[in-house]
């Protein structure tokens, strides 16, 4: 009985109902057969090959430039590439392969197949142009306030949204959201022309690179939010991605992440 497939990347395609039956195995002999030959890799030349990230764009644009600048640096001979998209594609390209490392705000503790760890806190500001009425408010701006004014903000899924709709929603707002972008440039620029007040992430505001520009902390107004790193579970990781990402958060060093690895996959065996 055949259950032959095709593939689309690294992923089977096109399986029949043995080989659906048969997929779990095949994908960790596939996983196994991939570790393999990142070890021999490792042990011949730890300081050449690839390292492919996968992150949010907020994450890509604000987060990682300094850490990908002092990876370049470390390791010149390492190939390194960085694909960006929502979470929920971060996630998925961290489970077919194509990326080693993921990093998002959202969806990425959602996987069972993944182990997330958590990276750093952070929280929402708000932009607006000069003179605008919300600067004139004494005291910090309140959801009321800011609920009177159009709102430019993330697409759904993106950047700590699911915070800012839960406490419009808590509060029994309904703010009239007249623009989403998955950038907060993009919601930048059309701050700037006077469409809306933004909603962005803190890191993603610069008083020097945003001139023409105010900003309002909103921390008062949204939950915290955590920036998850990804792996999935059961993957080889070179000697230099443990590099990379202790660059990206110190804390993590590569005892942290191979420790809380070894914790998740004793875990998934018991359950």
């Amino acid at each position: 009985m055949c259950c032959c497939a095709g593939r689309a990347g690294k992923r089977l395609t096109g399986l029949t109902p043995p080989g659906e039956v048969l997929l779990p195995t095949l994908d960790r002999l596939l996983l196994e057969a991939d570790n393999l030959k990142r070890a021999g890799q490792d042990f011949s030349d730890s300081a050449q090959g690839r390292l492919s990230v996968a992150a949010t764009h907020s994450q890509a644009r604000y987060a990682l430039p300094q850490v990908v600048r002092d990876f370049r640096a470390m390791f010149p001979q390492v190939s390194l590439h960085l694909h960006q998209g929502s979470p929920r594609q971060v996630a998925e390209m961290l489970l077919s392969g194509e990326a080693d490392i993921g990093v998002a705000t959202e969806a990425l503790a959602g996987y069972d197949a993944l182990v997330t760890l958590p990276c750093y806190r952070w929280t929402h500001s708000i932009v607006v142009p000069p003179g605008h009425p919300l600067l004139a408010h004494p005291g910090p701006v309140t959801l009321e306030q800011l609920a009177e004014h159009p709102i430019i903000t993330y697409e759904l899924g993106y950047t700590g949204r699911a915070h800012i709709d839960t406490a419009f929603a808590n509060a029994g707002l309904a703010p009239d959201i007249v623009l989403t972008a998955m950038d907060a440039d993009v919601i930048k620029t059309y701050v700037e022309l006077d469409m809306g007040v933004g909603i962005v992430a803190s890191i993603a505001v610069d008083e020097d690179r945003d001139r023409h520009l105010r900003m309002i902390d909103a921390g008062h107004l949204f939950e915290v939010n955590l920036t998850r790193l990804g792996l999935r579970r059961g993957a080889w990781l070179r000697g230099y991605a443990y590099q990379f990402i202790e660059s990206f958060v110190p804390t993590l060093t590569r005892d942290v992440v191979e420790q809380a690895v070894s914790l998740s996959a004793s875990f998934t065996e018991e359950v």
